[in-house]
C-alpha cells in the first residue's frame, strides 16, 4: 500500500441529490473516511468495475495475469484506475469509482480476503483489524 494511504484520506461527503420517486432534494451526511458509492461514482468507475466483473471467469483472470497493461487498455481504464491497479491500492480503486463487490473479484486474483481488504481500507495490519473485529463482537 502506498505511504500516502497509510491512513484513509479525509473525505467530505455532503451531497444533495434528487430522489427520483418524489422529486425531492435529499442531503446525505458526511461520514469521515467513507466514500459514498453513488451514481457519480458508478459512472466514474464503470470501466474499472466492468473489468473486475470479467474476473468471474478463469480465462479472464489468466488473461489479466498474463498481460495486465493490455487487459486494462482493453477495458479503457483511465490513468487513476490504471495506477491504482498497478499499485494494488484498494483505497485508490475506491476513489477511482470502484465498487467493493466488483473489487472483490480483483482481490481474489491477489489472494486477498475480506479481512485483508478491511485492513487495507483502515490502514491497519490484518492482525490488528481482526482484533478490532473480535473486540467489537464482544461489546
Amino acid at each position: 500500500m502506498p505511504a500516502e494511504y497509510s491512513q484513509p484520506p479525509p473525505l467530505i461527503l455532503i451531497k444533495q441529490e434528487t430522489d427520483m420517486s418524489t422529486n425531492a432534494a435529499t442531503t446525505q451526511p458526511s461520514i469521515p473516511g467513507t466514500l459514498l458509492f453513488d451514481g457519480e461514482q458508478a459512472r466514474k468507475g464503470y470501466a474499472l468495475n466492468k473489468m473486475c466483473y470479467s474476473f468471474n471467469t478463469a480465462e479472464n483472470r489468466a488473461a489479466f495475469q498474463a498481460d495486465e497493461t493490455g487487459y486494462m487498455q482493453r477495458y479503457g481504464l483511465n490513468a487513476q484506475q490504471t495506477r491504482a491497479i498497478r499499485e494494488r491500492d484498494v483505497l485508490g480503486l475506491l476513489a477511482a469509482g470502484g465498487n467493493i463487490y466488483y473489487l472483490a473479484k480483483f482481490a481474489g486474483i491477489l489472494k486477498l480476503d475480506v479481512q485483508d481488504l478491511g485492513a487495507l481500507q483502515t490502514g491497519m495490519s490484518k492482525d490488528d483489524f481482526k482484533a478490532k473485529l473480535r473486540a467489537a463482537a464482544l461489546q
